[in-house]
């Protein structure tokens, strides 16, 4: 008899402009697309190793002060084409991209807590512990990257502690 051994998850980072789409927006929606991914590494990541039940941090882009991660939330739906790269009237159309061989992809997020402040960029900068997590590093621009259990577990026990 073979017993299963169940999967650990991945953990991720994923940004999103609070103009374009919030942690408010997923919380009122509760499960939504993660759509309008244009970069190739990202859909990679997508395709090749994102799964479901990993879990995942909402960070919020461009936001001014209030620029860093605001919740968390879980892969739903594995890697799919999004949509959206056929929709000329998305903010994300990719004419060049043929419905019988999609460029894009996309996956299901689901909402799982938004945290009372957002846990700053300048924050996490600041805190030893995550020298080594991507997002603090010089020159990061992926909207989609991977982190360790312990920056997500840091990143939770910080988003509890009152300021």
């Amino acid at each position: 008899m073979t017993t299963k051994t169940a999967k650990k998850p991945q953990y991720w980072l994923m940004k999103s402009e609070p103009d374009c789409y919030s942690i408010d927006d997923l919380k009122r929606d509760r499960v939504e697309m993660w759509d309008g991914t244009r970069n190739y590494q990202v859909r990679n990541m997508m395709r090749d190793q994102m799964k479901k039940g990993d879990l995942c941090l909402f960070y919020h882009s461009n936001a001014g002060k209030e620029t860093g991660v605001v919740g968390t939330m879980k892969i739903v739906k594995e890697a799919y084409p999004d949509p959206t790269q056929f929709d000329p009237k998305s903010d994300h159309p990719d004419p060049k991209s043929d419905p019988e061989n999609p460029r894009w992809l996309c996956v299901d997020v689901r909402f799982q807590k938004k945290f009372k402040y957002a846990l700053t960029l300048t924050e996490l900068k600041n805190d030893p512990a995550f020298t080594d997590m991507t997002v603090t590093q010089k020159g990061n621009r992926l909207s989609v990257m991977p982190i360790k259990k312990k920056h997500y577990d840091r990143i939770l026990k910080l988003s509890t502690t009152n300021r």
